[in-house]
């Protein structure tokens, strides 16, 4: 599967005093580029209607930050899926201005189910089915 892209704007509001992005944002936008990425497929909410499921949760996420992004950047955010299994969906961010590598980044997400008054992991694979089905 070929990455998923997904363009941002840098505003004045994603920047710290100093004029550069704050770091809190590129988390914000790998999750926005995976919601992103859901609405080929109908979106977060219509999948997990789909497949009665509570959400995608983030069970784990990383960055390293390589440059700095400043106000009126043009951003690419590329989505890149490293593992999928019934376990998890691994996924790899990187953000680039141009040629210019910003930050790189790694998620785990899992499938969340009600089970009784309990959420529970589920098979991320159901995801994948119903993905590739169209």
């Amino acid at each position: 599967m070929p990455p998923h892209r997904h363009a941002h704007r840098v505003l004045f509001g994603d920047c710290d005093p100093a004029g550069i992005v704050y770091y809190p944002r590129f988390f914000a936008w790998f999750d926005r580029a995976f919601h992103d990425w859901l609405l080929a497929h109908g979106g977060h909410r219509a999948l997990c209607v789909r497949l009665n499921a509570v959400g995608f949760g983030l069970t784990a996420a990383d960055a390293r930050f390589h440059s700095p992004a400043r106000e009126g950047d043009l951003l690419t955010i590329s989505l890149a899926i490293t593992t999928w299994n019934a376990r998890q969906l691994s996924l790899d961010y990187q953000v680039h201005c141009g040629d210019r590598l910003i930050a790189s980044g790694n998620e785990q997400r899992r499938l969340f189910l009600h089970n009784g008054e309990r959420i529970i992991a589920g098979d991320m694979l159901r995801l994948k089915e119903l993905m590739d089905a169209g």
